[in-house]
Order: structure tokens, then C-alpha cells, then sequence
């Protein structure tokens, strides 16, 4: 690994990233997340060539779909990256199924946790799995079933979210696991300074949706990006649960009326459960659909005052929109720069 970053500085850095590049076959361990009508195959492209470890957005998009952007992204770059699968969406089991004749290197369970019978189905196709956890159980479960790495998200993060904060989730579950396999730390990550502080305390590497939505690379509508410059960390807020009838995974978006139009939603499905018109499948499929397709006339057609403004609580710490090159630099440097720092203050 070079250390171009550090302009003639002391590079402690580079062995701090170094597990967690070797896991992923990449320079430096920074996942850009994956995100539903966001990361597409240019964006991934950009990510992976700039040395970091990219991510397709499997979402609810149809099973031709994503074959298409899996195959447009090996043309784009030659570097690793990773295909997300959302567990919860109604094409996940058609998703799963077609990556066995795929060969990609990096399966990711996302939006809720996967059946062992389905890591298994991943880990044979000779991919490594990586699993979400939001909770310890959770971890543990997924460890048990043959994780080859956790990404630890707290409740900071964008989109589909858990209920438990990053800062407990590192004490519970980093300085449980973070010796004996790699964890990767998501929610509310957006500065070189946490990273280097996630990487000593024993994380592999980190990762961050937020950040990288507000790049020039990133082809999101720009009154999306427009709407995250002017966001407070508190605008991002956590959708309920009305009634355990209806079990939904909490998102994470900028409120607005495409919120308060989800909150209609769930009393509606609630009321079709109630009078028998509809399976509890057929609701949670609801709620999947009605969230990719608000993100959709958010994130593409610009829609922001009814579409899903997805965004973790990081968006508070956006105030430009900068080029990939760039942000990865200044990730670098004010990482070693904070470690340089951290050594000083042991001295």
C-alpha cells in the first residue's frame, strides 16, 4: 500500500488500513455504500478506481437489471467491488439466485439478515459474504451462519436502519469481534478524523453513503444534493413502527412530505390487515415498493418535497460537493493527520 497521501508526513495510516484493504482487495478500506437509484455502475466505477471498495445497489430493481449493471461495472473498472442484496425486497431471491453462475466477488446481506441456507448459497458461488448488523444478536447470528465480515451500522446511518446507536454497537460488538474478524463501522462516518479513531480502536475499515452522495461523480438530481447542503443532522429523522401487525424496517430520511405520506401508508396496509384483504407479506412488499419508488422520484426525477430523501444523520456534516479524487484525498490526509495528532498527545 503507498502513502501518497501523506506529502513527506509519517504515514501511520497505511497499517491501520491494511486488514481491511487485503479483505477487500482494494487500496483503502472506505465502502461506499450501497444506495437504491444512487450507486450506479458510474459512481461504483469512480469509488473502485480511486482505490476504494464500491458497492451495486441490488434494491427491488428486476433481475436483468441488475445483471446489466453488474456486467457495465466490469467494464468501468477492473477493481473489486460489491453487489448488495436488500433481504426484504421482492426480488431478492431471484437477485441471489442469478449471482451463482455470476462469479462476483463480494455478496452483501443487507436490509434485514439472511437464512444460513443463504450465506451458504452466497459462500458457494466463492464470494466472500459480508452481513449488516444493528444489533449484537444479530452479529452473532450472522457469524454463526458464516459471515466472512460485519458491517457494524448504527442508527445514524441513511435508509434501512437499526435501532442502536454506533457508539454502543462499537463498545458491544467492535471490541467483541474486531480481532477475530474484520467489522466494518457505517453510521454517521464522514470525516477522515473518525475514521482514523474507528480504525485504533480495532475496525477494519469504514463505511459511508452520505459523503459520497454529495460528490460531482455521483449523478443524483442536483436538487438532491442541493437539500443535503442545507440539512441539519436532526432533519434526518427515523420513520416508526404504528403496530407489530405490520413489522417495518426503520429508514432513515430527510423529513419532508414523502414522510408524511409513508405514515399514511402504514395505516392504510394496517387497516387492510385488519379487515383480512391482504397477507402480511403483501404489506411489507407494499412498504419496500412505495420506498423505491419515492427514492426513485427523489434521487432521479428531483422530487424532493414528496419523494425519499434517504440521508443518515452525517448529512449535518455536508457543506460541499466535491470531486472523488478529492474527498478521498482529504479522507486520507486528515486520518494520518489525527493519528499524527494522537501521538502526540500519548508523548
Amino acid at each position: 500500500m503507498t502513502n501518497d497521501f501523506t506529502n513527506g508526513m509519517q504515514d501511520l495510516l497505511s497499517p491501520l488500513m491494511q486488514r481491511g484493504a487485503d479483505f477487500l482487495g482494494c487500496r483503502y478500506p472506505i465502502i461506499c455504500g450501497a444506495m437504491t437509484w444512487v450507486s450506479d455502475p458510474a459512481l461504483v466505477s469512480k469509488v473502485c478506481n480511486n482505490g476504494c471498495f464500491g458497492c451495486i445497489a441490488g434494491g427491488n430493481a428486476p433481475a436483468g437489471n441488475l445483471l446489466r449493471e453488474i456486467n457495465t461495472t466490469r467494464i468501468l473498472t477492473n477493481n473489486n467491488f460489491g453487489v448488495n442484496l436488500i433481504t426484504i425486497a421482492p426480488s431478492y431471491k431471484e437477485h441471489l439466485a442469478m449471482l451463482k453462475d455470476l462469479k462476483v466477488p463480494y455478496i452483501i446481506f443487507a436490509g434485514s439478515f439472511p437464512k444460513e441456507k443463504e450465506v451458504q448459497e452466497a459462500k458457494s458461488t466463492g464470494a466472500k459474504v459480508m452481513c449488516f448488523a444493528s444489533t449484537i444478536s444479530i452479529a452473532d447470528r450472522m457469524i454463526k451462519f458464516g459471515a466472512d465480515a460485519i458491517i457494524l451500522e448504527g442508527s445514524e446511518a441513511g435508509g434501512h436502519i437499526g435501532h442502536v446507536s454506533t457508539t454502543v454497537l462499537i463498545q458491544q460488538l467492535l471490541f467483541k469481534y474486531g480481532e477475530t474478524l474484520p467489522i466494518f463501522v457505517a453510521g454517521g462516518v464522514a470525516t477522515g478524523r473518525m475514521m482514523a479513531h474507528l480504525l485504533l480502536m480495532g475496525a477494519a475499515g469504514v463505511q459511508m453513503g452520505t459523503r459520497f452522495v454529495m460528490t460531482k461523480e455521483c449523478s443524483v438530481h442536483p436538487k438532491f444534493k442541493e437539500v443535503f447542503l442545507h440539512a441539519n443532522s436532526r432533519d434526518a429523522i427515523a420513520t416508526p413502527q404504528y403496530d407489530s401487525q405490520l413489522p417495518v424496517v426503520a429508514v432513515r430520511a430527510l423529513k419532508n412530505k414523502g414522510m408524511q405520506s409513508f405514515g399514511a401508508l402504514q395505516l392504510k396496509l394496517l387497516r387492510e390487515l385488519e379487515a383480512g384483504t391482504i397477507h402480511r407479506q403483501e404489506a411489507q412488499e407494499e412498504v419496500e415498493k412505495f420506498w423505491m419508488g419515492a427514492l426513485r422520484r427523489a434521487a432521479v426525477d428531483g422530487d424532493v418535497e414528496y419523494g425519499s430523501l434517504m440521508a443518515g444523520q452525517s448529512v449535518g456534516l455536508m457543506d460541499n460537493i466535491i470531486g472523488m479524487e478529492e474527498l478521498i484525498k482529504q479522507l486520507l490526509c486528515d486520518a494520518n493527520n489525527e493519528l499524527l495528532s494522537v501521538k502526540k498527545r500519548l508523548a
